[in-house]
């Protein structure tokens, strides 16, 4: 649904078959894959544990004498294995897919709408061409009343088709449209390159006319996928890396050259001349201070000299700064694909040992209860992981902090609720807190406090 929303306006009136769409929602739902998999082992874990609690069965396991650890040991093994096959699907398959997938919707994207002729108005998007008609039958397949402009030779009107009725169709290939017209009347006016001559003007009389119109863009052609290759969405780790790498190496040498072209601009080999003891630098602001500087040159036409360096180099240097924030920004991006891949297999981790302590808190299994907590609980996932990655995007937070900050996050709740489950701990949040906080109290008071 997310993707029809987002793309549906670059489909409609195309003419794209349900091939095309087919491979395109194939491509999309890839994408969706390693968001899908965190949350299906919250869900599937808070049920299964929560089936367990609800039909006694958990206690009777305890009872026994097998330990809380020792249950969710051999799930931790599977979800382990999920959590490898996801990092290993996103960092081989997602790839692949993006680029299979943005190079099909370049190619929808740059598709001509298919030729949709309304009655009564005037249809231009046929190059050169200007067609209108004043009834269409369908059932017939017939126009009636055709007007076509021929603006091919690029002189204007020059050359008129008026037809009683008549077809219009494309080519099987779309490379031409074919127009059959019947009992109409073609106006041409010859234009010579010669300003100076006299127009000629013909009048063509036809019971039938037939005519074949060049064109492009209806018919739909794939582009070469290697075009797209260098986005870091569709890079591996491995690839991310190194073009990581790449960019903060070439970032490096744009700084050293803006310095080295900065140093050597005459501007600042004339500031060796001036008289810093007649005024205080760190009173003064950076005009203040090209000013005093330029008081201590008498010759006019060095001074002109110098306020034109002083602007050349302010210029250049405004430049380089949105450079510069062009190329952090593009660095950043890479950084954010490279540890998401790494986030959400990890949160398939993190998601059960949450999932297994609350699902033994609720003691409710089945598809109620379980889905309004798993939603929840990933939607505030979600949300705190959008925010740690705009904070890394606009430059607030490095982009390992921005990126991890949902996943400590969730850290903590996971030690929280499986230490509850751990000791048989009631769910009383309120009360435990409270304890939590009598505990910290008598620490601070006596220096030494137990988690008992």
């Amino acid at each position: 649904m997310q993707f029809l929303w987002k793309y549906v306006d670059e489909f409609v009136g195309k003419g794209i078959g349900i091939s095309i769409l087919a491979e395109l929602f194939t491509y999309a739902m890839m994408n969706f894959v390693p968001l899908a998999i965190p949350l299906s082992i919250l869900l599937a874990s808070i049920m299964t544990f929560g089936s367990l609690t609800e039909f006694m069965e958990l206690s009777a396991l305890k009872t026994s004498g097998i330990s809380y650890l020792r249950i969710i040991k051999p799930l931790f093994y599977l979800v382990l294995f999920i959590s490898i096959f996801s990092l290993l699907f996103a960092n081989y398959v997602i790839p692949t897919a993006n680029l299979k997938f943005y190079s099909l919707l370049f190619d929808v994207r740059n598709q001509r709408p298919d030729i949709m002729i309304k009655p009564g108005i005037f249809y231009n998007g046929i190059d050169n061409y200007v067609i209108k008609v004043s009834k269409i039958d369908h059932n017939k397949r017939m126009m009636y009343n055709i007007i076509i402009y021929d603006h091919t030779n690029l002189k204007g009107n020059t050359t008129v088709l008026i037809a009683d009725s008549g077809k219009l169709y494309l080519s099987k290939n779309k490379d031409f449209l074919l127009l059959n017209l019947y009992k109409g009347i073609k106006y041409e006016e010859l234009i010579s390159d010669n300003w100076k001559k006299n127009y000629n003007f013909q009048k063509i009389e036809f019971n039938e006319y037939f005519q074949k119109i060049p064109i492009s863009g209806f018919s739909f052609k794939r582009t070469d996928e290697s075009l797209f290759k260098d986005h870091y969405r569709m890079q591996s780790l491995k690839q991310l890396k190194k073009n990581i790498d790449s960019l903060e190496k070439n970032l490096n040498d744009y700084y050293k050259n803006f310095l080295n072209n900065i140093i050597l601009n005459d501007f600042f080999s004339h500031l060796n001349e001036i008289n810093e003891k007649n005024f205080n630098i760190k009173d003064s602001t950076l005009f203040k201070k090209y000013y005093l500087a330029l008081n201590n040159f008498k010759d006019r036409k060095k001074i002109i000299r110098i306020l034109d360096e002083m602007r050349n180099s302010q210029v250049y240097t405004e430049i380089t700064i949105d450079e510069v924030y062009s190329k952090k920004s593009w660095i950043i991006r890479h950084y954010i694909e490279f540890y998401q891949k790494i986030t959400m297999s990890i949160s398939c981790i993190l998601f059960f040992f949450i999932g297994a302590p609350l699902g033994i808190m609720i003691k409710r299994g089945g598809l109620g209860l379980p889905i309004v907590v798993s939603v929840f609980l990933f939607v505030f996932y979600y949300i705190i992981s959008i925010t740690g990655e705009k904070f890394v995007k606009e430059f607030i937070w490095p982009p390992f902090f921005g990126m991890f900050f949902s996943s400590f996050i969730i850290l903590f709740f996971a030690i929280l609720l499986n230490y509850i489950a751990l000791f048989d701990k009631e769910l009383n949040i309120i009360e435990y807190y409270y304890k939590i906080y009598n505990k910290f109290h008598k620490l601070l008071k006596n220096g030494s406090f137990s988690f008992t």
